[in-house]
């Protein structure tokens, strides 16, 4: 039996995956998506050993036995080993960002841009999109919390003009909190001026 006793550090995911050879269990710890690695303390009555590298691996016997010392797996060997696993695992979002010109006018850049939205919509055959409209930190927190809004739904009413069922999309605005460029009140700055969709 193993049992995750704590997660030292935590990036965005540990992965853990088990395969049963008479008794033993393997326990891999693998990247997250963004190639970032976690932490964890693998044990159980007996002892624990810390994991903390990309593809490192214990064994577990029984309850009665500390889990082997970590042996470092390539990740070829691990993919080949889970590759049941990790070919149930869901795809992660693609992200897009979309700009703004002025109010909600899209750049031209963005513009283009979403007919790479509604491709990677088909491509996943995606039922849940996420459209989240953002501003700078120019103007009061009112008036950014309705412009935001304001461009959320003009890029949700594009998608669907584009063919996306407007029951896949969700709609949400955050005015000027959450700024991907961190500024002072009241600063003009075009990258924030922007709508994030996420096709999941």
């Amino acid at each position: 039996m193993v049992h995750v006793l704590r997660a030292a550090f935590l990036v965005l995911i540990v992965a853990l995956f088990t395969a049963c050879a008479g008794n033993k269990t393997l326990v891999t710890l693998a990247p997250d998506p963004d190639g970032k690695v976690g932490a964890i303390d693998v044990g159980n009555e007996a002892g624990s050993v810390a994991i903390a590298s990309a593809y490192q691996s214990t064994t577990v016997s029984d309850s009665t036995k500390r889990p082997e010392a970590p042996v470092q797996l390539t990740r070829e060997a691990v993919e080949k080993r889970f590759a049941d696993a990790l070919s149930i695992q869901p795809k992660q979002p693609v992200h897009f960002l979309l700009y703004f010109d002025k109010d909600t006018t899209l750049s031209a850049a963005s513009s283009k841009l979403l007919n790479d939205v509604v491709k990677a919509v088909g491509e996943r055959q995606a039922e849940d999109i996420s459209v989240i409209g953002h501003t700078d930190t120019l103007g009061s927190a009112q008036y950014n919390n309705e412009l935001s809004r304001r461009r959320a739904q003009a890029v949700r009413d594009l998608l669907v003009e584009r063919g996306i069922p407007a029951h896949n999309i969700r709609v949400t605005s955050h005015g000027k909190e959450n700024p991907l460029i961190p500024t002072s009140d009241n600063v003009y700055e075009p990258r924030n001026r922007r709508v994030e969709v996420d096709v999941r």
